[in-house]
């Protein structure tokens, strides 16, 4: 091959090559067009709807938010309500019988019988026990002999003195035996009479100590016996409670063990002098017709009335919400909203604390969901499907309980 044929060969495939280089060029140039073009109408079409959604997003959530911050807080409420109340002094005691003995006996002897047990009701001179007589009966009839002879040789020696056939010596003697007979039969018969165990007083048998064959000694313990009428509890107070109190003043005692019973007492006794060591004084409470169940030695709280009011503002003590040297409530308004007012405290009973000023009677005050409540806040009653309607929401609030 010759060397014309040689370069223009070479010249022709450098130009197919450019030429092909290109066209490939082209070709990619002519792909990112239509593609731009594709995102741009995309773009385009798209952007309106996402600014738009964005902008309806904005505005529901900060619409959202500004419905949630306006939702009624769920609320339960309390009427004021006017009537009695009182300050107590509050202690603690045990009732105890006031008149309450151990029987002992006062011979010797075996027992016989027993007439009564534990927890038995008697009467005053209601036999209880009685020990084995023989002995004593015995005895009671030797001394009856006994007075009878003595009795006869001192009237002979009244005849016999009367006719001066004695000396006065001789009759006195007469006369001793037969007085030292009479006291022996008496005492005797007392020694017989003690065989049988009476009631010194009406009470109940709170303890039974002897068995049937036991044999008894002088003083041995036979039978508690108490008297649970009247039932009295000792307490001990500083002085400055006692200023004041006087002989009848209402008590209320209410049973330790259950403390649904709770019955009526009364001051009887306030001692008239302070112990030095304590710097108290005893004061001395009777249960007044105490429940069955009642026990002596039954442990009770005492309270003792101080002070009573009449027709005082009396509202809900959960309504109250204290502040270190105030306290506020509540009060559900007809218009659905939350009042806060300022109360002034007086005495406080239960459930119940006085209100001396900031509430009126049929005043609903709010008992439970008040803990984070403004002034202002709207509330809504638990349980209503709506919302309060202005037109009766005063009117059952003032008759909630």
């Amino acid at each position: 091959m010759s060397l014309e044929t040689g370069a223009s060969h070479k010249k022709r495939t450098r130009t197919r090559v450019i030429w092909i280089s290109s066209l490939v060029v082209l070709l990619v140039a002519a792909g990112v067009v239509v593609m731009n073009m594709g995102a741009a109408k995309a773009n385009g079409a798209d952007a309106p709807e996402a600014d738009s959604a964005a902008s309806a997003g904005e505005g529901g959530d900060s619409e959202g938010e500004e419905e949630n911050g306006k939702a009624p807080v769920p609320v339960e409420i309390a009427a004021v309500k006017q009537g009695e109340i009182s300050a107590y002094i509050t202690t603690t005691a045990n009732l105890v019988a006031e008149n309450e003995v151990r029987l002992l006996s006062e011979v010797e002897g075996r027992v016989a019988r027993l007439l009564v047990d534990e927890g038995d009701y008697v009467r005053e001179g209601q036999h209880l026990a009685t020990l084995v007589r023989d002995d004593e009966e015995i005895n009671l009839r030797k001394t009856e002999l006994k007075e009878t002879n003595a009795r006869l040789a001192y009237e002979r020696g009244q005849d016999l003195i009367a006719k001066e056939l004695i000396s006065r010596e001789e009759y006195d003697k007469f006369q001793m035996d037969f007085n030292i007979a009479q006291q022996e039969k008496a005492e005797a018969a007392w020694r017989l009479q003690k065989t049988t165990i009476k009631a010194p007083f009406a009470g109940q048998i709170s303890e039974r100590m002897i068995q049937v064959g036991q044999n008894l000694r002088m003083s041995d313990e036979m039978f508690r016996l108490t008297d649970i009428d009247p039932l009295v509890a000792r307490i001990f107070l500083p002085e400055r409670d006692v200023l004041g109190m006087e002989k009848g003043g209402e008590v209320w005692i209410t049973l330790n063990a259950d403390a649904t019973t709770k019955f009526a007492g009364r001051i009887r006794q306030v001692s008239p002098v302070v112990d030095t060591a304590t710097g108290t004084i005893k004061v001395t409470v009777e249960a007044v017709n105490p429940p069955r169940n009642v026990r002596s030695g039954s442990f009770v709280t005492v309270d003792i009335v101080r002070e009573t009011r009449t027709a005082a503002m009396l509202v809900p003590r959960e309504a109250v919400l204290r502040e270190l040297q105030s306290a506020h409530v509540f009060v559900f308004s007809s218009d659905g909203k939350a009042e806060k007012r300022q109360v002034e405290l007086g005495l406080e009973e239960g459930l119940w604390v006085q209100a001396v000023q900031g509430v009126s009677v049929g005043d609903s005050v709010i008992v439970a969901g008040q803990g984070g409540l403004k002034e202002g806040a709207p509330v809504k009653l638990v349980g209503a499907d709506d919302e309060p309607d202005p037109a009766t929401e005063g009117k059952e609030a003032s008759q909630a309980p």
